[in-house]
Parts: structure tokens; sequence; C-alpha cells
């Protein structure tokens, strides 16, 4: 590329001849050479440099580079740039191939890994090494796809002709032979732990009435002497929907086998995830055994255990929490009281797997908003109930819909069961973009929204102000709101207050004596106030889709027409810009799923950026999800064909990783 064009950012190859080669002294040494080719002059800036190249890279000299264009104090910058000195009087060899670039980290050389893979490829070719070929025919001539070897050459070192559109777009055969392996690898370990727990022995969990759920399910009208699920429909002031009836009848038949049910329940906000957790739980309970309900905040557990107290007290079913917070006497004596296996329901949150506690009758283990954990996490819960061999049961919920093709890789060990129906009443939320530079219009909406018997909540992103990202904080945006809104109550919820000052706060709020509620996004999940029909989000920007729909929410959980004013900060991203669209066209949960993994990936949608699950290298997801369909049925013939390749194969992509499977 010519040196005059070059802008920063660019990764480029340029050549020229140097005009300038000094070394500067100052707080670190480093040697500068100005290199021109007519269009314009850039700096190679050299931290590390010996007096062999100091004498190589004089004036005259002529180099091609590749590296990085920065800005610098006089030119544009390239720091410790490849180079080749270029003879004059000698034509330059074109290359058999394009050159790679590779990730890498600092000490780690380009030259270095171009020679290590350069000895590899030579290996490979002579025969002293072999890539081992796991997939039959069978499965690549249908699809077109290169041997393993052929597509790792390729890939390393394209030839001159290679095509660089399918290159750049990743969809060469080549590099969809490496994907669909990947792809094929993460399939079938999560194939091979559902086959592994569907052999391990659990409690059937039989009731004395069996045909209290059935009718349930069956949407017939609870009688006066049922099941523990049919009396406690019985005490609500509404019916279940048919999503709802139609997965208590799923999750009760996995509860009847002798193997541990796994199972996850997706539904989108406000879909009546909770009350089929608690169907789930009273059928457990009825059979005799403890339930644990895990959540990943104590704001969130704290609102499970108000909710099920509400709703198993009038039953007889105790209730018990186990939080964080508890020290001393009281945490002895709540161990104690759950180790005697009295409390039928636990809900709490990491405390739950710490040591010392112990749950001896657990048959269910119910995990809420299972993104939020790491996979050791609900591994050293399930644990607790591991006794005579025999596993608990789990149910593991998400307000997060995961797209059926991520689903595939992510979750292929779990049945899935899916709540896609919203409660009759639920309205949905209208949804605007604006600007901060409206902020007082905003203002003004929350009086008109207040005025009329409405209350709102106005979330920010920050506790304190920060001067480095010069967002609005809660703390100052409450006593702001209270100046401009003299005659409304503002509240105030961080994650910095104790449990029991937000706790005091939160009931404030659904007792409506407060009429704004501040909050930063401890309130993302578990919070149902049906009067609040307006959310403000400040600095919508900076969140992803899913927390963005999640906080969203917390509106529209009654009749009221509801509100959601996302409010950005300019100059906003043309990223931003696409997140904030979605969001503003659909409130349909699966819908914003797809575009938050379309946008960032299934590391962020899932949550293993934590938890280390699922890290693929080559494969991409929202790109390669064409693959998935041939990836499962490849995945059926090597279970039944070619058992003796799944383990190498898995081995191979996913190291020892595999034991986090295990969860």
């Amino acid at each position: 590329m010519p040196i005059g064009a070059l802008r920063v950012g660019d990764q480029a190859v340029i050549e020229g001849e140097i005009q300038i080669s000094d070394i500067k002294f100052g707080r670190r040494r480093m040697l500068l050479c100005r290199l021109s080719d007519g269009t314009g002059a850039i700096t190679l800036r050299f931290f590390h440099f010996n007096a062999a190249q100091t004498a190589a890279l004089t004036r005259g000299v002529r180099l091609r580079c590749y590296g990085e264009v920065r800005f610098g104090a006089a030119t544009l910058e390239m720091i410790h740039p490849e180079y080749r000195r270029i003879d004059d009087q000698t034509l330059t060899a074109v290359e058999e191939s394009f050159t790679p670039i590779y990730p890498s980290t600092e000490g780690l050389h380009q030259l270095s890994l171009r020679t290590l893979t350069q000895q590899a490829l030579r290996l490979l070719a002579t025969g002293e090494i072999t890539l081992e070929e796991w997939l039959p025919k069978t499965v690549l001539a249908p699809l077109n796809l290169p041997s393993l070897s052929e597509a790792v050459a390729y890939v390393h070192y394209p030839p001159p002709d290679a095509p660089l559109a399918l290159l750049e777009a990743g969809d060469h055969p080549a590099q969809r032979r490496l994907a669909f392996e990947e792809l094929l690898a993460h399939h079938l370990s999560l194939r091979q732990l559902r086959n592994r727990v569907q052999q391990k022995p659990a409690h059937p969990m039989l009731t004395s009435d069996v045909q209290g759920c059935t009718n349930v399910a069956r949407g017939r009208t609870p009688g006066a002497t049922g099941s523990l699920v049919e009396r406690l429909l019985q005490n609500l002031p509404f019916q279940l929907t048919a999503a709802q009836r139609r997965v208590i009848d799923e999750i009760v038949k996995d509860l009847r086998r002798g193997h541990p049910m796994q199972r996850l329940l997706q539904g989108d906000v406000g879909s009546g995830k909770t009350l089929v957790a608690a169907c789930a739980a009273l059928h457990a309970i009825e059979a005799g055994y403890q339930v644990a309900l895990m959540a990943p905040t104590e704001l969130l557990a704290e609102q499970h255990i108000a909710t099920f107290k509400n709703w198993f007290d009038p039953l007889g079913i105790e209730v018990i929490g186990l939080l964080g917070r508890l020290k001393g006497k009281q945490r002895s004596a709540t161990l104690a009281n759950i180790d005697s296996g009295q409390p039928q329901l636990i809900v709490g949150t990491h405390a739950l797997f710490q040591e010392g506690v112990s749950i001896p009758k657990l048959g269910l283990m119910i995990v809420d908003e299972q993104h939020r954990f790491g996979v050791d996490q609900r591994l050293a819960l399930r644990e607790k109930g591991v006794t005579q061999d025999h596993t608990p049961h789990q149910l593991i919920m998400t307000a997060t819909p995961i797209p059926r093709t991520l689903a595939m890789i992510g979750y292929a060990d779990l049945d899935s069961s899916v709540l896609d129906e919203l409660p009759p009443g639920r309205t949905p939320v209208e949804t605007v973009v604006v600007a901060d530079t409206r902020r007082a219009e905003v203002v003004e909406r929350i009086e008109r929204a207040c005025g009329s018997g409405r209350q709102a909540y106005w979330v920010c992103t920050l506790i304190d102000e920060s001067d480095l990202l010069q967002y609005q904080a809660a703390v100052d945006t409450a006593a702001q709101l209270a100046a401009a809104l003299p005659s409304l109550r503002i509240g105030l919820v961080h994650g910095r207050m104790k449990s029991q000052e937000k706790e005091q706060v939160m009931r404030e709020f659904k007792a409506r004596h407060v009429d704004v509620l501040v909050a930063t996004t401890v309130i993302e999940v578990g919070v149902d106030v049906p009067n609040a029909s307006l959310m403000i989000i400040e600095n919508a920007e900076r969140l992803g889709l899913a927390q963005l729909h999640q906080l969203r929410g917390r509106v529209g959980r009654g009749a009221t027409a509801s509100h959601c004013v996302l409010m950005y900060r300019n100059p906003l991203s043309e990223h931003a810009r696409t997140r904030l669209t979605a969001l503003r066209n659909t409130n349909d949960g699966f819908e914003i799923a797809r575009k938050d993994l379309e946008l960032r990936g299934p590391g962020e949608v899932l949550g293993t950026r934590q938890t280390g699950m699922l890290q693929l290298h080559i494969a991409d997801l929202a790109r390669d999800q064409h693959l998935l369909p041939d990836v499962e049925k490849a995945a059926t013939l090597l279970l039944s064909e070619y058992p003796e390749r799944i383990y190498p194969l898995i081995r191979r992509w996913l190291g020892e990783s595999v034991q986090y499977g295990e969860v």
C-alpha cells in the first residue's frame, strides 16, 4: 500500500527507502527510521534492537515492512514492524503463498510463529507426523470437505490464486472443514455427557396423588383435596397458560423417571418461569425430598424467598433462606436446620454450595439465571445431593432465550422446554431511543407518569461519578431527580448497599411509598412491581442486548401500557446504534437473543467467559450455523457406528476441559 494512503489502525504491507536513521535517548533508548516511498513518509520505531540492526537500517536502504499504523509525534508510525531488506539489483522473489499473520503476544514474534508452523507442516508433508482423520468419508464427501491435513496446510499458507473473498468470509472449504470438526467435537462431548447422565440413578419422585399434576397439565380445575400443585394453583388469582401446563407436564414426567432430569427451562421475561419452578418443587417435596433453588444475587434470592413463602406458607411448607450475609449463631442455626431435613425448600445464593452446608435429602436443584454462575459452582451444588450413588434432578432456568443454533452446541446435553406464551394481561413495552441531550423531556415524562399514579425506574450504569467515563452515576442522578421533582418520592438501590437497606427500599417501592426508583443494574432480574410502567435506562449504549431486554422486562408487568426509554450519549458507534435499534424494533426475546449472538458471539450470550465451557478457536456460530444440522447428523453417525473415534476427536479440540461437562 502507498505510504501516503495509510490510515491509523491499518495493518498494511509497505515498501520504501530509509531517509533518516537515528538512535534517540530518553526514558527508553529507541531506534527511529524515517521511511519514504514518494507518496508519504512513516516512522519505524524499535525499542529492542542490537548493533547489527542499527548497522543494517541506514540511510538509502530499501525495506518492505508489515505492521499496524499508529499516530506518531511527527508522522504516522509502525512500532516493531516486520521488515525485510530489498535489494534493487535483484528481482524480489514472489512468495509462493500468502503470508500468515497469527494472534501473538509480547515477546512472541510473527517470524518465530511462522518458523514453527513451517517446520510442523514440513513434517506433516513428509509423513514424519500425521494428523489422524477421525471423520469418515461418508461424512466428508457429501459436504465436499477436504481431509484434515489438506485443510490445515491450506489455511496456513493459501496459494497466490486463492479466492480472497471466500477466505475473508471464512467460507472456504478448508476453513469449513476445520470449523465443522470443532463444532462436532463440542456437540459430541455434550451428547456423550447426556448419555452418561442417562445411565446414572436418581430417585423417582412418585407421589400418592399421581393424577394431580396430570390434571394440571391438561388444564382441569383443581379439586379441593388434590396434590400440592393443585392446591397452590387453587389459591392463585390467575390461570396457568397452555405453555406453562405443557412444561409442567414435561418436568413431572422427568422427575418420575429413575435417572436425573437435566432440563433447561427457557422463557422470555415475564413468561411465568418462577411458577413452573414452584410446581416442580412441590412435586419433589410431596415425594419426600428437599429442593434447593440457587439465584445469582441476594436481591433475586430475597425476591424468591418472599414469593415462595407467599405461595407455600398456606400449604404448610417451610421455606428457608441461606444468604451470604448470615453470620455467627444465626448461620449455624440455619445450617443445622437444613441438615435436619426439615426445611423443604432452601433458597440461596452461592452460599448454598459452600463447605459446611449439608442438604441430606436434596432431590431437586433449581438454578435461576444459570448463565450468571460458573460451571464449578453448579457442580458443587449438585454434589450436595449425591447420596448412595443417586444424583439430584436439575432444572436450569434462563430468561435469556438461547437461539437453537447455540443450544445445539452449548446445551446438547439438556432437554429443553420453552415458555413461548405470556400470561394474560401482560402488555408489550413500547421502546424509544433518545439522546441524553433530551434529558429534561425525559424528566417531564416521569413527572406525568407518576402524576397519574404510576411508578418509574431510572437505571444508571455506575454507582459513583467517574471523571474518566463521565457518566451520570446513580447517587448523583437520585439527587438531581429529587431536586427536579420535589413532589415525587425518590428511592435509591445499588450494589454497595447492605442487603437490608436494598430490601427496605424495594419493599417501599412495591408498597408505592416510592415513586421513582433510581438503581444500578442490580434490578436486572427478579423485581416484580406491576404498577411500574416507565423504565429509563441511562447510557444504554454501554449494555448488551440481553441485559437491556432484562431491564426492560421490569415494566409491562401489568395491564397498563408501559414504556422504556433508552437514553444514549453521543457519539454513538455503529455497533451500539445497531443494538439499540434492534431492541426498539422487537419485544421478542428469542429474536433479541439471535441478534445478540450475531453481534457479541456465543461467549457473551452463554455467559461462558466466566465458565470457560465454550471456547471456539476457529468456528464462529453466527457465521457457521448452517453447518449445525450436518454436525448433528455426523454426531449421530459417529455415536452409532464409530464410537472409538469420538474420544480422540473431542480430545483434539477440547483437551482436558471435558471435565466441565460433568455439571
